[in-house]
């Protein structure tokens, strides 16, 4: 039997290590959390005495100073011819923040006198050369913990483990910039904005009475219609370049109002036709 594949998880903390190894686990991987970087080529070793089986464990800077030996581990692991993967998953620090801030954990780069965002400023440089030599490199910034799941599924699962071609809707505001994952985006600020009613102004696409207002505009249903025309048309070949995830990003200026409501529409119309779907709505979701 052939050697199954050897996978080194790493990458910042709160960035969902965790949830990666669970999902690997599930795809029957033989799974370590935490392991000390000096044990690795002992595991390696007892790894090669099980042909075919897969494996991999999460290497972070949990390990101390010990971590830092990481890199010249892994050139001498290349050196000796044996195949490993590296998975590097990344955040952007608002959200490493907001997530430590969330569960009250104690981040391991925080030495008594850190602040959490010095602390994800040091291990963010400490990890740049690991991140290097990443094999893939995933930023969870703004993925769901099934969105990560359908990723890690694709990356390391077998042909029976995501079928189908996975449809991200998203909707965005200008403001915050446009998501850097998205292959369609559709611009709806040219929608009448319900911002500047004052009775919806602090409402969302969700509400009944945005939708209400939405709808009173002819220019609402045309364009729902020509891009649910465009999707039907656009999804299969998509799917036939072999393609497993499509993000399609619906903006408007905060986030709040149209985008919500037209990414609601595509995605309801998405679901009667029997593909597999996930909404975000990335801007209501990011509220404290």
């Amino acid at each position: 039997m052939e050697q199954g594949r050897f996978v080194i998880i790493t990458g910042m903390s709160g960035a969902g290590k965790t949830q990666v190894l669970r999902t690997l686990e599930d795809l029957n991987y033989f799974c370590v959390d935490n392991l000390p970087v000096m044990l690795l080529p002992k595991f390696i070793e007892l790894s090669r005495q099980t042909p075919g089986r897969n494996t991999a464990m999460v290497i972070d800077t949990r390990g101390g100073d010990a971590f830092s030996s990481l890199v010249e581990i892994m050139d001498e692991m290349h050196a000796n011819g044996f195949d490993f993967e590296v998975l590097f998953l990344d955040a952007d620090d608002a959200t490493l923040i907001r997530r430590y801030k969330e569960t009250r954990r104690r981040h391991p780069m925080e030495k008594g006198h850190n602040s959490l965002s010095e602390s994800v400023l040091l291990e963010r440089r400490s990890l740049s050369d690991v991140k290097s030599r990443a094999t893939n490199s995933i930023d969870t910034s703004h993925y769901s913990n099934a969105r990560l799941k359908e990723e890690i599924e694709r990356l390391f699962g077998d042909d029976n483990s995501a079928p189908g071609m996975l449809i991200v809707v998203q909707s965005f505001g200008y403001k915050y910039g446009l998501p850097l994952d998205s292959d369609l985006v559709l611009d709806v600020r040219f929608l009448p904005n319900p911002f500047y009613e004052e009775n919806l102004k602090k409402l969302t696409g969700n509400d009944e009475p945005v939708q209400d207002f939405l709808n009173r505009f002819p220019q609402t249903y045309k364009f729902l219609r020509m891009e649910c025309e465009m999707l039907a048309y656009l999804i299969p070949q998509y799917e036939k370049e072999g393609k497993s995830q499509l993000v399609i990003s619906v903006g408007c200026t905060g986030g709040q109002h149209r985008s919500v409501y037209i990414a609601n529409n595509i995605y309801n119309y998405l679901r009667l036709k029997s593909y597999r779907v996930e909404l975000l709505h990335r801007e209501i979701n990011q509220k404290d």
